[in-house]
C-alpha cells in the first residue's frame, strides 16, 4: 500500500468522524461531554499528523519550502490544536461548542488542502516504489 492511499483512508475515517462531531455538537448539553469529544479528536489529530509528518512531510519539506506552504502547514496545526485547547479551557457550553466546531473546521479546509496538494504532489514526485517503502513503513509503525 502507498503511504498516500493509506493516509487518503485515514483521512476518510476524519471526514465520518467530522461529521458526526458537526451533528451532535448542536444537541450536546453537558460541558464534560464536549470536552471529552475534542480531548479525542485532538488525540486522533496529533497521532495521524505525527505519522503525515514522518512520512509524507518531511520526504516533501524541500518542495513546500519552494512553495512557499511549508509554514502555512504548521500554522494550521497551529490554529487546530488553539480550538481544541480553547475548548478545554472553556467554562460555558457555548464556548467549548464553538471551540470544537472551529476545530473540526479548520481541520476540514487542513485536510482539503492536503488532499488537493500534498498527496498529488507526492504522487507526482515521489517513485512508486518509494510511496510503498514509506506505506509499509507506515503499517509496520502501527504494529510497533
Amino acid at each position: 500500500m502507498k503511504i498516500t492511499e493509506a493516509l487518503l483512508a485515514e483521512h476518510v475515517v476524519f471526514h465520518n468522524l467530522f461529521d458526526h462531531v458537526e451533528k451532535i455538537a448542536p444537541t450536546l448539553k453537558n460541558l464534560g461531554e464536549i470536552k471529552s469529544i475534542a480531548r479525542l479528536l485532538e488525540a486522533m489529530l496529533t497521532a495521524h499528523s505525527e505519522i503525515e509528518d514522518q512520512f509524507l512531510i518531511e520526504p516533501l519539506e524541500h518542495c513546500f519550502e519552494q512553495l512557499g506552504q511549508r509554514d502555512t502547514f504548521h500554522q494550521e496545526h497551529q490554529v487546530i490544536d488553539r480550538h481544541l485547547v480553547q475548548v478545554q479551557s472553556s467554562r460555558r457550553i457555548n464556548d467549548a461548542r464553538r471551540g470544537l466546531l472551529e476545530a473540526v473546521l479548520a481541520s476540514r479546509k487542513h485536510f482539503d488542502k492536503e488532499e488537493r496538494l500534498v498527496f498529488p504532489l507526492a504522487e507526482t514526485l515521489l517513485k512508486q516504489q518509494t510511496l510503498t517503502r514509506l506505506g509499509n513503513r507506515w503499517i509496520r509503525a502501527g504494529n510497533s
